[in-house]
Parts: C-alpha cells; structure tokens; sequence
C-alpha cells in the first residue's frame, strides 16, 4: 500500500538527514516513482487523502506535491486528480558488482589517497601525536575580537582576496620569522594560507609538474605523503637519522625537483637536523634546481639547548620556501597558516592563490594580527612551553623503567611528542594495537614509513596530556614496552 510504502521512507529519512517534513515526503514520493512502485500515468491520491492516511498537516502534503510538479514528477488535470508524469523513467535498481564495492569507480591516485597512509585516528586522547592542548585558549578574548572586526567590517574585507592575506597579520608573521627564527624576509613575501596543507600543495602545483620527484624523509610525516600524491608528483623516499634527512650517491641518481624537510624537528622521529645536513640539503638543491619546503613543524616548542635556525636563514640562492602554522599554539580549527617564497616568486604565487583557492576569512585574519600584536599570542606560547615543558619532564620520567639498550627516546628536547626507538625485529604495530585496546591512540613508528622496514617504534604525544593523565597512562605504555621487549630479548642477546 503507498501510504505504508511512504511512512516507511519518511521514517528512514528522517533518521537519516535533517531534511524538513515536506522534502522528506517529496524525496519518499520520488523515490517511488522512479522505483517503479508508483508508474507513468498512475493517479495519486488527493491532497486531503495523503493528509488522512499519513498524518501529517496539509501545508506539508501540498508543498511536496507542488515541488514534484514544478519539476515535472506529477501533471494535474483539472477535474480528474494528479497522475505521474507519463516521462518519468522507471530506474531498475543494479546491484554493485564486487570490484565496485571495492573502490573501482576511482581513479588510481584517488584509491591511493583513500587507502593508503589514512590518518584515521585524530580523535583526542592523551597520547596522540600531533594534537595540541588547546583547552585553555582564552575563547572570550578571541570572541571580543572577532566581533569588534565584524563590525568594523567594510565590504571589501568579505570579498576574495588577491594580496596574499591581510596586510598588518602578514607584517605581524614577517616580524616573528625575523626575529625568532632568523628569516630574512619582505612582508610582501608573506602569504597566508589555510595551512600547512594548503601551502603544500600550492607549492607542488607551482613548481613542479606531474611525475615530477619530490624527495620525502622516511619516515614522512602522512600529511605531506597525501598533498604530494594528489598532485601527482613521484615520492622517493631518502632515510632519516639523528642528523635529519641523510641524502646518499644513490639518491642524486633520483634528481629532485622538490625537496620537502622538517629540519627543527622530524616528524615523527624528532630529529634535529644537523648544520652540516642542511648546508648538503641546500647544495643538493642547488646543483639540481631544485625547490626545498621548509616545514618549521614545532619550532616554537623548545625545551633544551639554543634555539635552531631555519634552514631558510641559511639559503643565499633563494632556493628555499618556507611552511608555517598558528595550529600548534592556537587551535587547530583556526586554519590559517603561511607560506614565506622568494621575493621572484611572489607574483606568481599571490596569483595562482588567488585562482586556485580564492582565499579570504579577512575578519578572521584580522582578529589574529591584533591577538598578535597587542602580546596575547607571545603569552599563549609562553603558558604552552611551559606547560608543554612539565608534560614532557613528567611523560620521560614515567617511560624510565623501559629504556634500556634496547630501547631509547629521540626527538625529547623539541615539540610536542617524542619517540620510543625499538629493535628492527619487534612488531610496533602489535604494540600499538595492544595499548589501543587500553584506550590510548600512539603510533607505531613504521606506519609512518615509506620503503624503511627497520624504523620500529612508538610515537607519542604529550600536547593533550595532563600531568594526572601522563602519570595514570605513562606507567602502562612503559609496562607494555618492557613486556613486549622481554619477549625479544632472548633473540637479541644470541645476535
């Protein structure tokens, strides 16, 4: 009976979607016209009859009606009713075959982005890497701020902008770089972005073409894997060790046309890239033409030693472009970040911004530079090192009782994880699933690698962790490290 036939749509529907009621009965009507269960030329009942039996108000009936008529569903005839529409197809339904199911309506590259180095574990927990404490951010002053700027908001400030961000925030990133990190720049130079993603892509859109080679350190941080594969670029993968990305003869065999490194600190395995590995990195680019991303990933969290330059306070030929983000010491929702290029590459890139991603969000941008240049941003990174600074002395101490010769700590004296480096042999993943089952997101090691079979083990982030959840949790990962290692050590110790 259609009465039942579209209660039964419109309850699932409405467990579905938020449509209202009238486009809930306008899609359960359609439904059944092109499923066959109402056919071409068939009378429907009337307005009042479809009110009685599905018990809904006739404003609502009369509504769905009119709209399956404006778009040719239904036909009245003035003393007779209304009947669908004699055009309407009637749509077989066809059943996936197997392969479909399984992603064949992609492309290569998109069943590559959907399959492969999926970041499928953001959710807030006290271990996970890359995850920032932003619960104290003062959201009343943010808000005031915003508001002030909406109302002062001229029309052109809700407008695309083509100049690369707005002005006094781009002079605010400008004076940051030079002073703490050391990078010689014109606020021109300065664009401002949706982030560190976005920066990426534009980078390879711009200056490189499709196969072209990008150089990845292995491990490689996931984010940089997928923006370089949606942009069809060849990934070769050259390994990371305590000195930062480490480029051997075999690698030049494989010219790059982009370079991409975390030089302050390596995610994931927290590695400081040497000066001696930069000056290689930057003739590297040199000899072959080549383009280096600068990612400053968690430059601002410092807890031990002088601070490290950029590596573009070292480029004289203008070879380097350099990625930043407020994410880390604001929240990541904010979405704003920016992208420092040569002063021949600023047309260009201003232009091809401006067509590729029409950026704006100038009320938003312009609440930042003021959060910036009246001290609160200099005050919220101050508050989050220190607190970052406690976390991490609390998270080393209570990893202790695991170290051994078998297992160390890399990348502590920056950011806001560190690594636990495990034997080649042992199972990472393993490891990482079984405290997972506890409730605590770290990562194995390996999942970050791109051809690497002998980086092994766990990556854990201390950004979201209270002290009272570093002292609850701490003690079990380090209780699962020593059991899984105590399971290894005899075919250790016969090596």
């Amino acid at each position: 009976m259609l009465s039942e036939y579209l209660l039964t749509e419109i309850a699932r529907l409405g467990l579905q979607t938020k449509l209202p009621l009238h486009r809930q009965l306008y899609e359960a009507l359609r439904r059944a016209m092109l499923d066959g269960k109402l056919c071409a030329g068939q009378r429907l009942p009337s307005s009042r009859e479809l009110t009685q039996d599905l018990g809904l108000s006739r404003n609502t009936v009369v509504a769905a009606l009119n709209q399956l008529a404006v778009e040719g569903y239904l036909v009245s005839h003035i003393g007779s009713g209304t009947f669908v529409n004699d055009s309407v197809p009637k749509v077989a339904p066809r059943h996936r075959t197997a392969h479909e199911k399984q992603g064949a309506t992609l492309s290569r590259r998109g069943r590559a982005l959907a399959t492969t180095f999926c970041a499928t574990q953001l959710e807030i927990q006290p271990f996970t890497p890359g995850i920032a404490d932003f619960s104290a951010f003062p959201v009343a002053l943010w808000q005031r701020l915003q508001n002030k700027h909406w109302r002062m908001t001229y029309p052109d400030m809700l407008d695309y902008n083509f100049s690369g961000g707005y002005w006094p925030l781009r002079r605010a990133v400008a004076d940051y770089l030079r002073v703490f990190r050391s990078v010689p720049l014109d606020v021109d130079q300065v664009i401002i972005t949706s982030g560190t993603q976005q920066s990426m892509e534009l980078c390879a859109q711009l200056l490189a073409d499709h196969s072209d080679t990008v150089w990845l350190e292995d491990p490689a941080y996931w984010g940089a894997i997928k923006a370089f594969m949606a942009t069809g670029l060849n990934l070769h993968s050259v390994p990371v060790d305590q000195e930062g990305i480490a480029p051997q003869a075999e690698d030049e065999a494989v010219p790059p046309r982009l370079i991409y490194v975390t030089p302050s600190h390596q995610y994931p395995t927290g590695a400081v890239m040497s000066l001696a590995r930069r000056h290689q990195i930057l003739s590297i680019a040199r000899r072959h033409k080549a383009w280096v991303l600068e990612d400053d990933y968690d430059s601002e969290f410092r807890f031990s030693g002088p601070p490290i330059s950029s590596l573009a306070g070292l480029d004289t030929d203008q070879r380097v472009l350099y990625l930043g983000s407020f994410s880390k010491v604001l929240y990541p929702g904010l979405k704003l970040g920016y992208l420092v290029v040569p002063k021949t590459l600023v047309p260009p890139f201003k232009q091809a911004h401006y067509d590729l991603n029409r950026p704006g969000q100038m009320p938003l941008q312009a609440a930042l530079a003021e959060f910036i240049e009246m001290g609160y941003f200099a005050s919220a990174l101050r508050r989050a090192r220190q607190g970052y600074a406690e976390r991490r002395q609390c998270l080393l101490a209570a990893l202790q009782p695991c170290l051994g010769p078998y297992a160390h700590i890399s990348g502590a004296e920056q950011g806001l994880h560190l690594c636990v480096r495990l034997p080649p042999t042992l199972d990472d993943k393993a490891l990482a699933q079984r405290l997972g089952e506890l409730g605590l997101t770290v990562r194995a090691l390996s999942a970050y690698c791109l051809r690497r079979t002998d980086a092994k083990g766990l990556v854990i982030g201390y950004g979201y962790a209270t002290l009272t959840d570093i002292a609850h949790y701490g003690p079990l990962v380090a209780k699962a490290i020593a059991g899984a290692l105590a399971c290894l050590t005899p075919k250790l110790e016969s090596l």
